[in-house]
């Protein structure tokens, strides 16, 4: 069963509980509960054998969208990958915000920032990937974990991107205790490439909350980029 189906047995669990320890209080039936129950349970089997994952995803989200700190948290992290994405020379051919938009495009998860990442792709295939290579795309995956940690102080996404570079660095024969190196490291890095575009980053952030599309969000930081330059009297 994935994690997003055990979700929706633990929040089935929870309101159970709950129904019985308030329901007297309030004078709740006993129908309302379980019925709530049931219908959670029945999406986290259907979502579990029918909807790979998908189906959970989307209820979570759809809950989880009712947080502004949430659906915030969600498009600064999502533009901390889409700028360092951008300063790296890594082609952004798309991104999403909420799960039923990652659906649409046939994407897995609650959103994320697409990459043209065709020339990795070839490079593990042969093995023979570059340090250079390695370390753009890793920093660019650990940005937003520090997007979220420079404006919120935490972070609580980033698993996805974590398991990701695990199994990248795993496929190249890196230790176990490498993994936690480099994603140190690379957090550094984006972090810093955050911080000295930071301008960029603010104006990417509000593009991306209007859905600009990615050239209009390209325009938005290279606008700030070149404000930046004439700020500091470069030519």
């Amino acid at each position: 069963m994935s994690q997003t189906s055990l979700n929706l047995v633990a929040i089935s669990i929870f309101l159970m509980t709950l129904s019985v320890l308030l329901g007297p209080l309030v004078n709740l039936s006993p129908a309302v509960p379980a019925i709530a129950t049931f219908t959670i349970l029945g999406i986290a089997t259907l979502d579990s054998f029918s909807l790979q994952g998908k189906g959970g995803s989307l209820l979570l989200d759809w809950i989880a969208g009712f947080s502004g700190e949430h659906r915030d948290r969600i498009v600064h992290h999502e533009a901390g990958h889409f700028l360092t994405a951008y300063l790296l020379g890594i082609p952004v051919s798309g991104y999403t915000l909420t799960a039923w938009e990652a659906l649409k495009l046939g994407q897995p998860g609650l959103g994320g920032v697409a990459f043209d990442d065709a020339e990795l792709a070839l490079q593990l295939e042969e093995g023979k990937i570059t340090a250079q290579m390695l370390d753009r795309y890793c920093t660019v995956w650990m940005a937003g974990i520090a997007a979220e940690a420079l404006v919120f102080d935490n972070a609580e996404g980033g698993s996805d991107d974590k398991i990701r570079i695990a199994a990248v660095l795993k496929s190249l024969g890196f230790s176990a205790p490498a993994y936690d190196q480099k994603q140190r490291f690379c957090l550094l890095q984006a972090k810093n490439l955050l911080q000295e575009n930071w301008s960029s980053y603010e104006a990417l952030v509000e593009a991306m909350r209007q859905r600009a599309s990615v050239k209009d969000c390209e325009e938005a930081i290279a606008l700030n980029t070149e404000e930046r330059s004439w700020e500091l009297g470069v030519s």
